[in-house]
């Protein structure tokens, strides 16, 4: 069974690398493509927040590539430079989508609450998570005990839960940025596609990421099933 979870394991690494990629791809080939009113990430954030009613979060420019995000206890939305001083397709529709973050906070979002609280538990767990369950893998093996493997799936399983909350918390953010993008004509007729698209993709990466830890957990599952059988 170990072996069958590091054989999932690589699948799911390819998977992602494959979507990354793509993402990647994407994201590079709509930077390319000037939007027609020429606003720039940064802009294009701050009307959608002032348009919300939001005036309490600031956009500020962030460093890396892709590092774009939302933070709730600052009440900032960090750009990426290709983002925040871009005028592209690709900074449109990343800049809206961390807006939309900030109207979910501001609209008390059901799920990005619970996500928010769940971060404390995240952190502490997974930091120590693999260990619990390598050592719980070590333990079953010399003496068939599976105690020290449930509490590593314990703590799995907060992760994976947090996992699956991102699920909606980036989708329903999308939505909102497509809508307002479409709404406000910030994207025209032939803008607003590729900003789906790009969006879409973005999303198919937290898809795969929870696919893949669902699984993983559902496997340390059945070892600790089959372990007990046999104890």
């Amino acid at each position: 069974m170990s072996s069958e979870i590091f054989i999932v394991s690589l699948v799911f690494l390819g998977i992602s690398f494959l979507v990354s990629t793509i993402l990647k791809q994407k994201f590079t080939r709509y930077s390319k493509i000037g939007l027609a009113n020429g606003l720039s990430g940064r802009e294009i954030a701050e009307k959608m927040l002032r348009e919300n009613g939001i005036y309490d979060v600031k956009v500020v420019p962030g460093e890396g590539f892709l590092t774009d995000h939302y933070n709730p206890v600052t009440k900032t939305v960090s750009l990426s430079p290709e983002v925040y001083q871009g005028t592209s397709v690709s900074a449109a529709a990343v800049a809206a989508h961390e807006c939309g973050h900030a109207v979910q906070h501001a609209t008390h979002y059901g799920p990005l609450m619970l996500r928010s609280k769940l971060v404390p538990a995240v952190q502490f767990s997974s930091m120590l998570v693999n260990w619990i369950l390598l050592a719980g893998m070590i333990v079953i093996a010399v003496s068939n005990n599976p105690t020290i493997l449930l509490v590593g799936i314990v703590a799995m399983s907060i992760t994976v839960l947090f996992t699956l909350i991102t699920l909606p918390v980036e989708f329903d953010a999308s939505k909102r940025a497509l809508a307002w993008l479409n709404r406000t004509n910030i994207t025209n007729g032939e803008e607003y596609p590729k900003a789906k698209d790009a969006l879409k993709w973005a999303a198919t990466t937290y898809v795969v990421a929870a696919l893949a830890a669902v699984v993983q957990l559902v496997q340390y599952i059945l070892i600790y099933m089959n372990s007990r059988d046999r104890s």
